[in-house]
């Protein structure tokens, strides 16, 4: 069983295709919302947070695998595996950055309010992540015998 067929059903392709595009989405915006925290970090002469760094590690590892996955001939439902793998990495981005902020209370603080936001779209990304997870999982045993 070959990685690149260009032989996908449609209803397969376009599933696959609006999955990856939101993913690679929610990633950019992962990426954007946590960098900008890293660089006011840096700025004010402050270390970069380890967190904040695992955050977009993750967010690039997400958005570049998006992108090769979209591609038609990449039959990704293969490599269901990583998709897992990019869940558990964001299901602690979630764990991690909820802890942080999902019960801090911003008061006018716009930061606090972004962090509170960046914590809801890591969750968009480990649920869209589980679900190609899952469906890639499904493909790959209904496909091998």
């Amino acid at each position: 069983m070959a990685i690149f067929q260009p032989s996908t059903p449609l209803p397969v392709f376009i599933a696959n295709t609006v999955l990856r595009f939101l993913q690679f989405v929610f990633a950019i915006a992962v990426l954007g919302l946590y960098g900008q925290d890293l660089n006011s970090m840096h700025k004010a002469g402050f270390k970069r947070d380890s967190r904040w760094v695992y955050a977009e590690v993750v967010g690039a590892f997400s958005a570049f695998t998006a992108l090769v996955y979209v591609l038609p001939m990449v039959k990704s439902h293969l490599a269901f595996g990583w998709d897992l793998i990019l869940f558990i990495l964001w299901t602690a981005v979630f764990g991690l950055f909820g802890k942080l902020f999902i019960h801090e209370d911003p008061e006018g603080n716009g930061d606090i309010q972004r962090a509170k936001n960046a914590v809801w779209v890591d969750l968009i990304n480990m649920l869209l992540w589980l679900v190609t997870a899952v469906f890639g999982g499904l493909m790959f045993f209904k496909n091998r015998g």
